[in-house]
């Protein structure tokens, strides 16, 4: 596998001296992966053409995967509900007040930032969490283990925004509840192109794999 994703040469070297290969994972069983779309809802997606363009890279895994057996679950940020926050501690201290409603109040249900992003190829059949803190897999954040769980889901393929944020929060906790975890590179995606090569450095060296969307669809979920 080459270097498509431009880490440092000292990433490379890191994990060559470590584990001896690039790749972490050769293949994951589809029917036992779930591909997890975190946060790609209308406040977080808005106009950012670096997370608007990673969206026909997320509807081709997420096609590719229902037709191999294997699940999709569209993950949602919930901050809040009739006006109380789920989250006080981030609202009261990571924001201005104005700030903090406004994040809390947008991703509340019934209100237009809350809803995933009308381009995401959502089907029947798929599942739908909501998380209250940066990752699902926070104790009490979600339901997120009572769906994957019972599924015999043991690989998780991440994507997402933002890449440094919720979805590297979301890939790390996974790993360390030994789920296989994998991140896309072209289907993860941040407003900042520093912030999105540092979660995909960080997550990479300790914590999982790292593919293209073709790489994800060619050799992990390959027949």
């Amino acid at each position: 596998m080459s270097n498509p994703y431009g880490f440092p040469q000292y990433v490379i070297d890191r994990v060559m001296a470590k584990r001896g290969r690039l790749p972490v994972f050769d293949r994951f069983e589809p029917a036992r992966t779930a591909l997890l779309v975190i946060d790609m809802q209308n406040f977080y997606v808005g106009e950012i053409a670096s997370v608007v363009g990673i969206i026909p890279n997320i509807n081709r895994i997420a096609q590719a995967l229902r037709e191999k057996g294997g699940l999709v679950v569209w993950v949602g940020m919930s901050a809040g509900e009739a006006g109380e926050s789920r989250w006080a501690l981030y609202h009261d201290c990571f924001f201005t007040p104005d700030k903090g409603a406004n994040h809390r109040d947008q991703l509340s249900p019934g209100h237009k930032g809350h809803e995933f992003h009308a381009d995401l190829d959502i089907r029947d059949g798929d599942a739908i969490v909501h998380k209250s803190r940066f990752s699902p897999f926070v104790a009490g954040a979600s339901n997120i283990e009572d769906v994957l769980r019972p599924r015999g889901i043991e690989n998780l393929i991440v994507a997402g925004t933002a890449t440094n944020m919720c979805c590297e929060s979301a890939a790390r906790d996974a790993m360390m509840l030994d789920y296989k975890v994998a991140m896309v590179s072209d289907a993860n995606g941040a407003r900042y192109p520093e912030d999105h090569m540092a979660g995909l450095t960080s997550f990479y060296q300790s914590f999982g794999d790292v593919r293209t969307t073709d790489e994800t669809l060619r050799d992990l979920l390959a027949d």
